[in-house]
């Protein structure tokens, strides 16, 4: 056997951009992502501890939306309205301004949480799912450690006041990556700009939704605000323009239009600093590969995830891919058994190894193919 090398270069399409090394944001921490790659393109103290104030209600709607997609919760159940939750509603905070004794169904409970922003519907939601708002907070948590959020503790579903609410931006960008991944249907009422609840016994209400980024032509679709006097102002927001989706989380911004300016230059950055590359799809074939002895003289391979690389803009024919086998592969193949390494290669360093897999199986020639086929191989190189 020889080891083979197959080199996948990516053109270059664009001229190149400088990139802004210096940009500077002014928030207390923030980070920036590229959704599909899942490259940090920016940073700022990222795991510095904050409040994270009504970002907070990313998660509680998480519960509820796994609680749907297993089967254990419906958008038409309805829960009670406590007085816990009622006193919310009158007590300055903001409000999807439930009514003591009422019956309000899961969906209208979970659009007053993502577009109103209402800590009432959350502690409804909260203690309808739970039983009390401290039971759902440890179900918070720990959903927060199950996906990796190592940095936060959730002691309420609304993101009030209390020390021991706490996270970091990065968790929240985590957390977004999870709603986005996981509930794309539910996903898109992030980017509603207005809910109206037919409520029992009054008017019907209707309330715009708080992210300034919606109100921008600049593709956002979401995430959440946030505000708290001892942090200040707070967005985990996310655009998706030209195939690509950013998610940008930031905290500590002085003031209402800092926060909107301040992640609407963030997001900017990330769209024209960075291109996205596709390397490959999932289960699709990436190449072929030469066989031995098989019934088929070569077999098709793929990855078993999409894989896609960020670099900056006017560098693509820095990234290079190599397939690294020992070839030609000696027949009988599995289907999806290991044959090759998929090495991403960017400027001379190694940023990524991945397992090429038999898209099909090969079956060895009899034994008469087989002697045949040395034979050629001894005299012609012919496999």
């Amino acid at each position: 056997m020889i080891k083979k090398i197959i080199i996948f270069f990516f053109v270059n399409l664009l001229l190149a951009q400088s990139s802004n090394a210096n940009l500077e944001i002014k928030a207390r921490t923030a980070i920036l992502q590229d959704f599909l790659s899942g490259e940090i393109l920016y940073e700022k103290e990222p795991d510095r501890s904050i409040y994270p104030a009504s970002m907070t209600k990313i998660m509680t709607s998480i519960i509820a939306f796994d609680l749907i997609k297993s089967g254990d919760l419906t958008l038409e159940e309805k829960f009670f309205i406590s007085e816990k939750a009622w006193r919310l509603s009158t007590a300055g905070y903001s409000s999807m301004f439930v009514m003591i004794n009422d019956e309000v169904s899961v969906e209208d409970l979970l659009k007053g949480i993502i577009v109103a922003s209402g800590n009432d519907a959350c502690v409804a939601l909260a203690e309808g799912i739970a039983g009390t708002e401290e039971e759902f907070a440890i179900m918070m948590t720990s959903k927060a450690k199950e996906i990796g959020m190592n940095n936060t503790n959730f002691a309420n579903s609304s993101g009030i006041n209390d020390p021991d609410n706490y996270s970091t931006v990065r968790d929240i960008m985590i957390m977004s990556n999870y709603l986005i991944k996981n509930h794309p249907e539910y996903y898109e009422w992030f980017k509603e700009k207005e809910f109206t609840w037919d409520r029992t016994g009054g008017d019907p209400i209707t309330q715009g939704n708080r992210n300034p980024l919606l109100y921008k032509n600049i593709g956002a679709d979401g995430i959440k605000t946030g505000y708290l006097a001892v942090e200040r102002y707070s967005l985990a927001s996310s655009i998706f323009k030209k195939g690509r989706r950013l998610i940008a989380v930031g905290s500590g911004f002085e003031t209402k239009n800092d926060r909107s300016r301040q992640s609407s230059k963030l997001l900017t950055y990330g769209l024209t600093n960075f291109d996205l590359v596709e390397i490959s799809k999932e289960n699709k074939v990436f190449t072929t590969l030469d066989v031995w002895l098989g019934k088929e003289k070569t077999v098709k391979v793929y990855t078993k995830e999409d894989i896609y690389k960020t670099i900056k803009k006017g560098q693509k024919k820095k990234l290079k891919a190599k397939v690294i086998y020992d070839g030609p592969i000696e027949a009988p193949i599995r289907k999806d058994q290991s044959l090759a390494k998929l090495k991403i290669i960017y400027d001379q360093d190694l940023i990524g190894e991945y397992e090429l897999l038999a898209s099909s199986e090969v079956k060895k020639v009899n034994i008469f193919s087989r002697l045949l086929k040395s034979l050629n191989y001894l005299i012609w190189g012919d496999v």
